[in-house]
């Protein structure tokens, strides 16, 4: 990602109403968008069309409109579909055989943030080299196109009910959720007027949480980010499970009935385990640096291999494929299930867990009982120089004496934030007090050298 001057890891973000999340850079980012795909071509296609859905904060309106106005100048066909998850626009993008699809949310971030992130044509993340070019292009002058060749927009008025059928194929016909209670969490996101259908419409009795967006609520206190509604709702209302999810719908945390949580690395090793049971994973399992080290342990009795990517779910995905697997995910809860859809998808990771119990005839506990988290312990510490925090003497004594004295039942890892001048210290191992020992030890090495 190195030289870029708005990509990040997952597209486009910032606060609205400062670059690059403007409504004048975010038209030309259309434009530029347009100019490069209309480049690029699609199947022969006369001009290509691109799918722009949104999650529900309130400067989506705004967004929208700048990107239908970029892309319908540089001859792109524009089609709407108001709310909907990131991996709704993925599903359609592909369903449609669109040129690329793109998506106007900046996820579990607050509602003044917002942010623009593309798919291809296959439901897949941009490559680096598409969003390079879109880059180059940004940094031209726009020149609209005459009126006959300027793009044309329409709304898609049966987009939710598309997606909700397709979410409920990733659960086995033969199946149902009938006399399960449960709780699902929206967060007051993309997913407010699907999720709750889709478990219903499996039997399920469901209860909603997090379902009543008004531009400036989501994430609010409510989902995947904020369990501890989920938590209360699940105990209050008596369920067998909660679902809580975030503002575009990727990333899943899940409860049980007594309002123990379960995060991505709990709830993949559910996945991972039942695939290995009835025979249907392929390969092994794709974790990040920060996937609890009590994952690759458990993993390895069963004999599944694990192997970490950077943390990012492109990354987690690129890993995926590049070994042929199906199965990857992080601990903050995208899970990738590539057997399913082309990217993470909370709905469907969360049938996929479902599955798994229904199967077994067993409960969420008893299911993830088995893999038990090792306590991990992060400190953030501020550095003024970044370039050499992790290289000073003091700094790689400390951690070397950390992975003698943790001797495999532990793990290390120094990072440097992407975004802050922060280093990110992280410990774990079986032994709680001995990780917070050596996470305060080797923070105050970076410390003292910063």
């Amino acid at each position: 990602m190195a030289g870029r001057q708005y990509f990040g890891t997952d597209g486009v973000r910032g606060k609205v109403g400062e670059a690059p999340i403007t409504p004048d850079l975010v038209m030309r980012l259309g434009y530029a968008a347009g100019k490069v795909l209309a480049a690029a071509g699609r199947n022969g296609a006369e001009r290509p069309s691109v799918l722009i859905g949104k999650d529900t904060r309130v400067s989506g309106y705004m967004l929208e409109s700048a990107l239908e106005a970029g892309l319908s100048a540089a001859g792109v066909d524009v089609l709407l579909v108001g709310p909907m998850p990131t991996p709704a626009v993925a599903y359609l993008t592909r369903a449609l055989r669109l040129s690329a699809g793109i998506v106007i949310s900046a996820s579990h971030n607050p509602y003044d943030d917002n942010g623009i992130k593309f798919f291809s044509g296959t439901g897949a993340k941009l490559p680096d080299a598409t969003e390079q070019a879109i880059e180059r292009q940004l940094s031209r002058p726009l020149k609209c196109m005459v009126s006959r060749k300027l793009g044309k927009a329409r709304r898609i008025d049966d987009a939710v009910g598309r997606y909700i059928e397709f979410c409920k194929s990733t659960f086995p016909a033969h199946l149902h959720l009938r006399g399960m209670r449960m709780v699902v969490d929206c967060a007051h996101g993309a997913a407010y007027h699907i999720a709750p259908h889709v478990f219903h419409e499996l039997g399920a009795d469901v209860e909603t949480l997090g379902a009543d967006p008004d531009g400036f609520n989501i994430n609010d206190k409510v989902g995947a980010t904020a369990p501890l509604a989920l938590q209360a709702a699940v105990k209050r209302h008596r369920a067998d499970v909660g679902i809580a999810l975030d503002g575009d719908g990727d990333r899943l945390v899940m409860a049980d009935a007594a309002g123990t949580l379960y995060d991505g690395d709990q709830l993949l090793y559910v996945i991972a385990r039942h695939r290995k049971r009835a025979g249907e994973l392929r390969g092994g399992v794709v974790g990040t640096q920060m996937s609890n080290l009590a994952l690759e342990h458990g993993l390895g009795k069963l004999r599944i291999p694990f192997e970490r990517a950077n943390v990012g779910d492109r990354y987690v995905l690129e890993l995926m494929q590049k070994r042929g697997w199906q199965l990857g995910g992080e601990n903050s809860g995208h899970i990738v299930c590539l057997d399913k859809h082309t990217t993470g998808d909370g709905i469907v990771s969360a049938l996929q867990v479902l599955r798994a119990l229904a199967e077994t005839k067993t409960t969420l506990p008893k299911a993830a009982g088995a893999l038990a988290l090792y306590p991990q312990v992060l400190v953030n510490v501020g550095v003024a120089d970044r370039s050499s925090a992790l290289s000073r003497p003091g700094v790689k004594r400390a951690v070397a004496a950390a992975h003698a004295d943790l001797d495999g039942g532990g793990r290390v890892l120094l990072r440097l934030s992407g975004t802050e001048p922060v280093v990110r210290v992280m410990v774990e191992g079986r032994n709680g007090a001995k990780v917070r020992r050596w996470a305060e030890h080797i923070a105050a090495a970076v410390r003292k050298g910063a």
